[in-house]
């Protein structure tokens, strides 16, 4: 009677939260994050559990096939949720109808040649592997696409592992108990029911905060970014900046500010959507050049910087001179233009600095380089003196 009860308020937990997650997903418009295909293994497992309490116990029916693959299907609606969640493209109905057909073949293959006992054994076997290729996934994305989420997924493990263990036992009961194993007042089935029924209450949760994380980050991101170009703008640098010296192993930075020569006149001649392009343009170049650690960023108009970490002055004058040799080299194509456009810059060069309250500090030195450099013809670089 209680483990009744407890599928019952798992299936209410269940398809509750698919519904919530459909209209999570309607409102994210074409940034579903996955909700949509967590709101489809809700549903299933929902009504794979509806149906268990309409069998009343083990059987061998049309509803119990479609339960079993019901069961099976939802799991790999989870999974593929996840990888769209991190930013992966797959689809959700071709898997799920292959996953559908090809258990619903195998259940009445498994049932006519080898008995109840081994199908129901096969649905606890195939869902502990199902669940422990979850696992390896989310440790595989700790150290990978998900390290941002450190905790989260390290949580998420141990809630899939606890499903993998459950299923595991059952498939282990199956195979020497028969189906008896399956009766509602076993304490197994007990304590397995207690485990899902408590899962429904904690998983749904923890994915809304996942979503509402990523959307914070989003968010601060966005902020933290200048939208023409994607570079760090003014607030995205400092911030950047403040991380870099408050840790450990942080060194004394060099700062370049990068002006595009006569960019006015390529505005006035050209049109200010070929000014755009020129500014996306110099930005691209100025992301393959950097180094890994190096921060970049524009803080409005034609002027770019350029924060080198962890190098001298020859390291950052041998930056400075790549990325201005790059400029020059590279030519920007016109639209209705047979002739494509060449541009320089002028690069001032900062002393270095060793904390971020000093930024503008180094802004000036650089800027006053820049501009020393453009009184000497552009095109070239100047560093502060000492």
């Amino acid at each position: 009677m209680v483990a009744n009860i407890l599928v019952g308020m798992l299936c209410a937990h269940l398809l509750c939260f698919s519904v919530m997650f459909l209209l999570i997903s309607k409102r994210l418009h074409d940034q579903k994050m996955g909700m949509d295909f967590f709101a489809m293994g809700n549903l299933l497992l929902g009504c794979a559990y509806v149906l268990q309490l309409a069998e009343g116990g083990p059987a061998w029916s049309l509803m119990s096939v479609v339960n079993h693959t019901f069961t099976l299907a939802s799991p790999v609606a989870y999974w593929l949720g996840a990888m769209r969640f991190f930013g992966h493209s797959v689809p959700l109905w071709r898997p799920l109808l292959a996953v559908a057909v090809t258990y619903s073949a195998a259940q009445v293959l498994v049932q006519w040649s080898l008995g109840p006992v081994a199908r129901y054994a096969m649905l606890s076997g195939m869902s502990a592997l199902l669940f422990l290729v979850m696992v390896i996934t989310v440790i595989y994305g700790v150290r990978t696409f998900a390290k941002d989420f450190y905790g989260e997924m390290l949580f998420f493990a141990a809630l899939i592992t606890g499903i993998c263990v459950l299923n595991a036992l059952k498939f282990m009961k199956l195979l020497d108990g028969g189906l008896d194993a399956l009766q509602m007042d076993r304490n197994f089935q007990l304590v397995f029911y207690i485990y899902m029924s408590s899962l429904a209450t904690v998983l749904p949760p923890s994915i809304i905060w996942l979503v509402l994380r990523r959307l914070t980050d989003d968010l601060r991101n966005l902020a933290a970014r200048d939208p023409l170009t994607q570079l760090l703008n003014r607030r995205g640098l400092t911030e950047a900046l403040q991380r870099y010296f408050n840790s450990r192993k942080a060194v004394p930075a060099h700062l370049l500010m990068v002006d595009i020569d006569h960019f006015k006149r390529i505005n006035d001649t050209y049109g200010h959507p070929i000014g755009d392009a020129v500014l996306c343009h110099v930005a691209e170049v100025l992301r393959t050049t950097v180094r890994g650690g190096d921060l970049a960023g524009r803080f409005g108009g034609e002027e770019f910087v350029v924060i080198c970490l962890d190098t001298d002055v020859l390291g950052v004058m041998h930056l400075a001179e790549r990325l201005r040799a790059a400029i020059e080299k590279q030519a920007i194509q016109v639209t209705g233009s047979d002739h494509p456009l060449h541009c320089t810059i002028t690069v001032g060069v900062s002393r270095h600095f060793a904390n971020a309250h000093v930024l503008e500090d180094a802004m000036r030195e650089a800027d006053a380089a820049l501009y020393r450099g453009k009184a000497a013809g552009r095109n070239r670089i100047e560093l502060a003196p000492s």
